[in-house]
C-alpha cells in the first residue's frame, strides 16, 4: 500500500519536507535568539542606567565616540554657553513640550550640544531660561546624535529660526557657527524652571519595535514548520485512501472501455 512512497514524485516531496522542516526550525530559533538578546540588552541597559546615575562622571573626550558601551554614561565638560536653540515636539511624562538646547563652547574648539531641560507647551524662545554666563562645568548623560525619523525624532523641515527637529551635528552644522561634537549631553539636573530630560537607550537595543518583529518572525517560522508536517500527512493520507480504494475496486480502471447507450431500433 505504501509503495507509492518510492515513486519519483514522493521522493521529491520527502526530500523537500526533510529540508524545509530543519530550515524553518533553524530560522525560528535564530529569530528567537535575536529577541532574547534584545531582552538581555534591555536588562543590561536598566542595570547600566542604575549604575550610571551613581558613578563618577568622566571627561567627555575620554568617552567618545558614542557607542552602546558609552551611551548613557555620565560625562563632564567645561566651557561657556553660546547659541541656544529649541527642539519642538518632545514629550515628557506624556505631555507635549520642547527641549532647551544650548551649545557649550569648550576649550577644544568644538561645541557640545547640551539639553538643559524640558518645558511644556509649544516651543517659545520667551519661555526658555537664558543660559548661565561665564565659565561653567556641566555634568550629564552622554547621548549619540539623533537620526531624523528614528525613535520618534521628527524629520520635519521648515522650522522657525532658532529651532531644530533633531539633535545631531548634521542638523546643527548649518544653524550654529561652531565645530561640533558628534554627540550631545542631557543634564543630570535641569536648570531652574525646567525638567531634566532622561537619557535614552542606544539605538538598536531594548524592547523596541524590531524586538517584537523578531518575536513575530519566530512564530511565523515555527508555524511554517508545522504546516509543512501537516501538509505531508494530508498528502500521505489522501494517497493511502486512493490506493485502498483502488484495491477495493472503487476506482474505475483507466483502460476500461466507455459505456455507450443505444438510442434503439
Amino acid at each position: 500500500m505504501y509503495r507509492f512512497l518510492l515513486t519519483p514524485r514522493w521522493w521529491g516531496i520527502n526530500v523537500f519536507v526533510l529540508l524545509a522542516i530543519p530550515f524553518c526550525i533553524f530560522m525560528g530559533s535564530w529569530q528567537l535568539s535575536r529577541f532574547e538578546g534584545r531582552v538581555q540588552e534591555e536588562h543590561a541597559a536598566n542595570r547600566q542606567a542604575a549604575s550610571d546615575s551613581s558613578e563618577a562622571a568622566r571627561p567627555l573626550d575620554s568617552m567618545l565616540p558614542v557607542d552602546k558601551a558609552t551611551s548613557g554614561r555620565r560625562v563632564t565638560a567645561h566651557g561657556r554657553y553660546g547659541t541656544q536653540l529649541l527642539v519642538p515636539g518632545r514629550q515628557l511624562d506624556d505631555k507635549d513640550g520642547f527641549y532647551v538646547l544650548t551649545l557649550l563652547r569648550t576649550g577644544t574648539g568644538k561645541a557640545l550640544p547640551v539639553v538643559r531641560g524640558w518645558l511644556p507647551g509649544k516651543a517659545d524662545a520667551a519661555k526658555a531660561p537664558a543660559p548661565p554666563r561665564g565659565e561653567v562645568t556641566v555634568t550629564g548623560a552622554l547621548q549619540a546624535s539623533e537620526t531624523p525619523g528614528d525613535n520618534g525624532v521628527s524629520a520635519q523641515g521648515g522650522l522657525p529660526a532658532g529651532q531644530t527637529a533633531a539633535i545631531s551635528s548634521a542638523s546643527l552644522v548649518n544653524l550654529v557657527p561652531y565645530r561640533l561634537y558628534d554627540a550631545w549631553v542631557t543634564l543630570d539636573k535641569a536648570d531652574a524652571g525646567m525638567k531634566a530630560v532622561p537619557a535614552a537607550a542606544p539605538d538598536g537595543t531594548g524592547l523596541d519595535l524590531k524586538a517584537f518583529q523578531n518575536l513575530g518572525y519566530t512564530g511565523e517560522w515555527f508555524v511554517f514548520a508545522g504546516f509543512t508536517v501537516f501538509m505531508w500527512f494530508r498528502l500521505l493520507r489522501r494517497e493511502v485512501e486512493a490506493a485502498r480504494d483502488a484495491e477495493l475496486g472503487l476506482v474505475p480502471r483507466e483502460d476500461a472501455a466507455p459505456v455507450t447507450v443505444s438510442s434503439g431500433g
